[in-house]
């Protein structure tokens, strides 16, 4: 039996923080929207629930009829979102009557029927569903196209927020690693607003700037935050720790070039979904207070990172892990009993397994599988979103309460009916509702102890 540094034992944490550090300037407040310069940002009055706070537990922080006017949908999305408000009509249509009950948890009718539709069109056409793996390794274009394919009618984009690609010479001089940065209107020059680095999911093998770029518009859109989205290498032409030592260049980066970005000194977070939680993780391990190397994190294999001679970068101030994956070895009960059926299977992630760290002797590294550190002590604070219908399920449940138990500032959520991905299926009824809600819990985080 394999030792691990973190307790495995599957969990459902419903909505909880333990331990607040700060008694910051509530988020949206004018002391919270003031800018390391002094100059006050316009709150979004729009995204606060009736009590003006905003945040989990608000039941209009999402508003449609104010929000719709911001959004751009395209016809694909609009037709799939209003064939998903009549879930049972399409699954009375496909014989898929009857609810899916697994350990208690209902999975949501309306993620039910694009679960069946997706499955029948997949049928029809000869073509994978979902992330089910089908694709071979050498055919991995055609499953990064699929993602684009799928992502584009997914989600609506937000209009009222700037977006700006860049170059940046990341991991080494001469390189040109590129980088999208968003800013939501109405922040004029002499402002300034905390980072977030964002790493997209896609099982370090799919997914670019593209298939993320609407979760990365309302992200900066509710936060109020920079967003840094980074288009980091891809597996198998570039297996680990190319990532990883993109994600944390990225990250050093954007750390030297604060002012000339409109960011907050000091003030930069990082955050990603599923193969980027892992890569947000990463760096919030890598850069931890004290971090040298000792604990061999990263040490003679990853460049840039503590004991190879790169000057130390700042701790994170935020960490948002969305349903990340957390330990290579896939041996969780999640991944036994949701391995098939909801959008992401064991078979995928194998796949994806096999692509980005083909050696299993690198599996219980921590730039790897950061659920299987051994010491959590110093991390920063985090948000950790999962869903109850998710193979990642238990390992994300896992590293919230083992961060807890290390001292870490940890607020969590399960979204029990939900499936992998649901951060970006904004065509499902409740889908950009529940995506605000999870990107005002990261503004939340960042905006904590802001200077005023």
């Amino acid at each position: 039996m394999r030792a691990t540094g973190a307790v495995r034992k599957a969990r459902t944490p419903t909505r909880q923080s333990s331990r607040r550090t700060s008694a910051g300037p509530e988020p949206g407040s004018d002391a919270a929207l003031k800018g390391a310069s002094g100059t006050v940002r316009a709150p979004d009055h729009d995204q606060r629930g009736p009590d003006g706070r905003g945040g989990w537990g608000s039941s209009r922080l999402y508003r449609r009829d104010h929000q719709r006017a911001r959004e751009r949908w395209s016809l694909g999305a609009r037709l799939s979102a209003a064939l998903l408000l009549h879930p049972e009509l399409v699954l009375a249509t496909l014989g898929r009557r009857s609810p899916v009950r697994i350990q208690g948890r209902v999975l949501n009718r309306s993620v039910q029927a694009l679960l069946a539709a997706s499955e029948r069109i997949a049928s029809a056409t000869g073509t994978a569903s979902g992330l089910d793996g089908q694709a071979a390794l050498d055919d991995v274009e055609r499953m990064r196209s699929q993602m684009r394919a799928m992502t584009a009618l997914a989600m609506p984009r937000r209009t009222d927020v700037y977006a700006a690609d860049r170059d940046i010479p990341v991991p080494a001089p001469g390189d040109a690693l590129p980088i999208r940065v968003y800013r939501r209107y109405g922040n004029p020059p002499g402002t300034f607003a905390p980072a977030i680095v964002y790493f997209h999911g896609g099982g370090w093998a799919t997914g670019d700037l593209a298939t993320h770029d609407a979760s990365c518009r309302l992200l900066a859109a509710v936060t109020g935050c920079v967003v840094v989205a980074v288009d980091y290498r891809l597996a198998p032409e570039h297996p680990y720790p190319a990532a990883v030592e993109d994600a944390l260049g990225a990250y050093r980066w954007v750390h030297a070039h604060t002012g000339e970005l409109g960011i907050t000194a000091g003030r930069v977070g990082v955050a990603g979904d599923s193969a980027g939680g892992n890569l947000a993780a990463v760096v919030a391990l890598l850069t931890r207070p004290g971090a040298d190397g000792s604990d061999g994190v990263g040490t003679g294999v990853v460049r840039g990172a503590p004991g190879d001679g790169a000057a130390p970068v700042p701790p994170p101030v935020m960490q948002g892990l969305v349903y990340p994956a957390l330990d290579a070895h896939l041996d969780t009960e999640s991944v036994t009993r949701l391995g098939t059926g909801f959008f992401l299977t064991r078979e995928a992630m194998e796949l994806f397994r096999s692509a980005y760290v083909p050696d299993p002797a690198t599996w219980d590294l921590p730039t790897v599988s950061p659920l299987l550190a051994t010491d959590l002590s110093g991390l920063a604070p985090a948000v950790v979103v999962t869903a109850g219908f998710d193979p990642l399920r238990d390992e994300g449940n896992a590293y919230a309460e083992a961060m807890r138990a290390a001292g870490v500032d940890v607020v969590s959520r399960c979204y029990d009916d939900q499936v992998h991905g649901f951060f970006g299926m904004g065509v499902l009824p409740d889908g950009m509702a529940v995506a605000t809600e999870v990107c005002d819990a990261i503004g939340r985080a960042m905006w904590a102890g802001a200077p005023v």
